[in-house]
């Protein structure tokens, strides 16, 4: 049998095209109409958000391990988590968690590494793009990365926080992040990491000036590959 899936959700969007990912691409593996047995908990947006903008991160990592415990007592046997930024707080929770996990930004390395890119674009929160997740994932596997100026890095949070979480995909937004992603490319990247898992569903392969390094259905594949035993 598949083992368990448990996602460790922080904002919907992302959290549900993971989930949607997760259940539809099963089938490729497993057959129709069949994917992993999958579990889900969340807890509200405002929550993280209110240790994120503290900058407690240890707060965010107690979120994190109280919805591991619980989807641990539903039977999961392993955990992801389809939100790029608390990653921040990954190293606070592995440790302690119940149950082992899957690194986000360690699936986006080993992808843009398969694809022998050399340098990335980096796109996410604010927190995320000037954060540490990706750098040292990224270092590590010989990937060099660029993330856009200030200015650019305040709009596309703004984007995030205020469209993108709620649901709300918005042409001139879509522009937005297309003329970002030109200027990566301008700057020698060769691949752009979609570092929230909302830009996605803003964002397609087919828009993108560069190739995307799609961090939520990276994560997804990388759970299911898990998940059937063919990692």
């Amino acid at each position: 049998m598949p083992q368990h899936i448990g996602i460790v959700a922080c904002s919907a969007e992302g959290a549900a095209l993971c989930y949607r990912t997760i259940c539809l691409e099963g089938t490729e593996l497993l057959g129709r109409h069949d994917h992993p047995e999958v579990s889900m908990h969340t807890h509200p947006l405002a929550r993280y958000m209110a240790c994120v903008y503290a900058d407690d991160w240890a707060g965010v990592a107690e979120l994190m391990l109280s919805s591991a415990e619980k989807l641990a007592k539903a039977g999961a046997d392993f955990l992801i988590c389809p939100d790029n930024t608390i990653h921040q707080s990954f190293d606070l929770v592995a440790h302690r968690s119940p149950r082992p996990w899957l690194h986000i930004a360690e699936e986006v390395a080993r992808e843009a590494q398969h694809c022998h890119y050399r340098r990335l674009g980096v796109l996410g929160t604010q927190y995320l793009m000037e954060g540490p997740v990706y750098p040292a994932k990224l270092k590590a596997v010989g990937l060099e990365h660029r993330i856009p100026g200030l200015k650019e890095r305040e709009k596309i949070n703004q984007i995030i926080f205020d469209e993108l979480v709620n649901a709300q995909f918005i042409p001139r937004s879509q522009a937005y992040f297309t003329e970002v992603i030109r200027a990566l490319a301008d700057e020698g990247c060769d691949a752009v990491v979609l570092g929230c898992t909302e830009i996605p569903l803003l964002v397609s392969a087919d828009s993108s000036p560069l190739p995307t390094l799609d961090s939520t259905r990276l994560l997804a594949r990388a759970a299911l590959r898990k998940a059937v035993g063919t990692e």
